[in-house]
C-alpha cells in the first residue's frame, strides 16, 4: 500500500531526530526507492518459491529436546553454514560447530534444524537407565541402547562414553552432520541429538535384526541364502551411490564394512556409522586429501598412499564386501594359514584357478544358479579392488551389475535337489522355502531412492 505524503513527512522528522545529517527526499523518490526494494524482495520470494517446489514434501522427524537446566524445556542445535568439515581434530578451535543442548533432524539440507520435543528423561528413561539389558551395540566412541519412547517408538540410543569424548569429538560432530543431510531407504534415519550435561545422545532409528556380520557368521538369525546376501548386497549399492550422487554435495562413507551394515526384520540392509564420513566441498573436485581413517582390511590402499579419499575409496571397500559376502570370512583371518589371512587375495587366486567355488561360504547351498551367481560377484568385486581409481566401477554401475545377476540366478532356479555342500551339520536350516523369497520383487516399483535435492547428474 502505498505511503501518504504525511506519513512520509512523519518518517523523515523521526530520522533527523536520530541523525542529525538525515536528507530528506521527496514523494517521487521515496516511492521509487520503496518499489526498487519491493521489487527485489518479489524476487527473491519467487526464487525461494522454485527451490522449494522442486523440494518433495517430508514428513517431520521424531524430535529430541533438552535443556541442563529444565529437562522439559525446549531447544536446539545451530549447525553454522559454514561449518568446516576439512578438519578432523577434537580442538575446539579448529571447528566452526556451533552447538545448543539439543536438536532433532528433519532431514533438511539447511544450517538450522528442527526444535525438540522430548526431553533428556523420556530417553533416560526410554532405555530403562541405560540398563545392560537394552545395551545393542559399542565401539570406541560409545555404546548404543535399544529404547521405546512415550509414543510407542523405538530408537536406538548411541551415548558416548565420557572418558572417550575428547578424543571422538570429531566423529561424534560429523555423524550429526551427516546424518542430517541425507533420506534414503537404505540409510539409518537420524532422529536427533540431545546433550544435557556431560551426556552427549544421538538417537537414530532402531533396526531389529542385527548387523550383517552377525549374519554372516551364523551368531543372528537363520543363514543368508544366496538371494537374499544378492539383495543386500544391492542394497549397499543403492545407499553408497545416493551418498555419491543424489546428496547436494557428494558424501563419502568412509568406513563402508559388513558390521556397519544392519539388516531389518525383512533382511532389507540400512548403512549405518557416518562417523568417519566426508562431505565434499566442491562437487567438482577429484578428491579430498585428507587423514587415513577407516578400518583395516577395507581400507583403500591407494588412498592409504597418497592421503587422498575419492568416491573410489567407497568402491574398493564394497569389493571387500562383496567378497566377505560369498565367502562368509572376515577380510583379515589371522588363524587361516599365511597364504589364506587376506582374504580377497584367497578368492582372487581361488577364482583364477578355477577354484572358485571351494571358496564360496560353507553355508551356501551349492547348485548351478548359486554357483554361477558367486562367481559373477567375484569378478565384480575384483573390479572395485582394482589398484588403479580409474579401473573401479562406480558405485551406480555396482547396482546396476548386481541387478542383473540377481536376475540371473532368480530365473535360472529351478526346484532340483542342491549339490552336495559344505554345508555345517550343526548350522541351522530355513524352514521355509529358500528358493522363493529375495526380499526384492522384479518390477519397476524398487528404483533408486534419492533425497530431493539433486545437483548432480
Amino acid at each position: 500500500m502505498k505511503k501518504s505524503p504525511s506519513s512520509n513527512l512523519q518518517y523523515q522528522s523521526s530520522q533527523r531526530k536520530k541523525n542529525p545529517n538525515f536528507q530528506d527526499i521527496t514523494e517521487t523518490e521515496y516511492s521509487t526507492k520503496r518499489n526498487s526494494g519491493l521489487k527485489s524482495f518479489i524476487s527473491i520470494v519467487k526464487k525461494l518459491a522454485l527451490i522449494f517446489s522442486s523440494k518433495s514434501k517430508k514428513t517431520a522427524s521424531n524430535v529430541v529436546g533438552s535443556d541442563d537446566r529444565k529437562n522439559t524445556s525446549k531447544a536446539r542445535l545451530m549447525v553454522s553454514s559454514s561449518t568446516d568439515l576439512s578438519s578432523e581434530s577434537g580442538n575446539k578451535n579448529s571447528s566452526k560447530w556451533k552447538f545448543s543442548s539439543s536438536y532433532a533432524s528433519s532431514s533438511t539440507t539447511s544450517g538450522q534444524l528442527g526444535v525438540g520435543n522430548f526431553t533428556f528423561d523420556e530417553i533416560f528413561k526410554s532405555t530403562a537407565k541405560f540398563s545392560p539389558d537394552n545395551q545393542i551395540g559399542e565401539g570406541g566412541f560409545g555404546t548404543v541402547y535399544r529404547g521405546k519412547l512415550n509414543d510407542g517408538t523405538i530408537v536406538a540410543v548411541k551415548r558416548a562414553k565420557k572418558e572417550a569424548l575428547q578424543s571422538h569429538l570429531y566423529e561424534f560432530k560429523n555423524e550429526i552432520y551427516t546424518l542430517s543431510k541425507i533420506e534414503h531407504l537404505n540409510l539409518v534415519r537420524l532422529y536427533g541429538y540431545l546433550e544435557h550435561g556431560d551426556e552427549k545422545l544421538i538417537v537414530v532409528e532402531y533396526v531389529a535384526n542385527g548387523n550383517l556380520r552377525e549374519h554372516l557368521d551364523g551368531t543372528r538369525g537363520d543363514g543368508l541364502e544366496i538371494g537374499e546376501r544378492l539383495d543386500i548386497a544391492i542394497d549397499v549399492a543403492h545407499a553408497i551411490t545416493y551418498l555419491h550422487m543424489y546428496t547436494d554435495n557428494p558424501i563419502i562413507h568412509r568406513d563402508i564394512k559388513a558390521s556397519n551394515i544392519l539388516i531389518s526384520e525383512n533382511l532389507r540392509a540400512k548403512v549405518a556409522d557416518f562417523g568417519f564420513a566426508r562431505l565434499s566441498e566442491d562437487p567438482g573436485a577429484t578428491h579430498i586429501s585428507t587423514q587415513v581413517k577407516g578400518t583395516a582390511g577395507y581400507m583403500d590402499p591407494e588412498y592409504l598412499r597418497t592421503y587422498q579419499l575419492t568416491e573410489k575409496s567407497d568402491v574398493y571397500s564394497f569389493g571387500v564386501l562383496l567378497v566377505e559376502m560369498m565367502t562368509g570370512r572376515h577380510p583379515i583371518e589371522p588363524k587361516k594359514q599365511i597364504d589364506e589371512r587376506v582374504t580377497i587375495r584367497w578368492a582372487m587366486k581361488m577364482l583364477r584357478k578355477g577354484e572358485a567355488v571351494f571358496a564360496m561360504d560353507p553355508r551356501l547351498r551349492r547348485n548351478p544358479a548359486s554357483i554361477k551367481a558367486m562367481k559373477k560377484v567375484f569378478k565384480l568385486a575384483f573390479q572395485c579392488l582394482a589398484p588403479s581409481i580409474h579401473s573401479r566401477p562406480p558405485m551406480k554401475n555396482c547396482a546396476e551389475v548386481l541387478w542383473g545377476i540377481r536376475k540371473s540366478f532368480k530365473d535360472e532356479m529351478t526346484p532340483i535337489p542342491a549339490l552336495p555342500s559344505h554345508q555345517s551339520e550343526n548350522f541351522p536350516q530355513r524352514e521355509k522355502n529358500k528358493h522363493m523369497v529375495f526380499g526384492i520383487e522384479d518390477d519397476d516399483s524398487y528404483k533408486f531412492t534419492s533425497a530431493p535435492n539433486h545437483i548432480r547428474s
